[in-house]
């Protein structure tokens, strides 16, 4: 796995369980969702990412999403 596969599974994942637990716990989870969504919206416009920096430092392998 690459960087950017690991960021794209990390954040739909925080997204879909930050709405399902919106949905059946406290409606207050969805401002987790929303920040996820306004950190991928900054990272699209700065190229900058904090998760992607993190890994990279630990040494995960860099790659784009759609490479095998």
């Amino acid at each position: 796995m690459n960087v950017d596969r690991i960021v794209h599974l990390v954040a739909g994942s925080v997204v879909l369980i930050s709405l399902a637990l919106a949905r059946w716990q406290d409606p207050n989870w969805a401002w987790l969702a929303a920040f996820v969504g306004l950190n991928l919206a900054q990272s699209g416009i700065t190229n900058f990412c904090p998760l992607a920096f993190v890994l990279k430092r630990s040494g995960v392998p860099e790659g784009n999403c759609c490479s095998r």
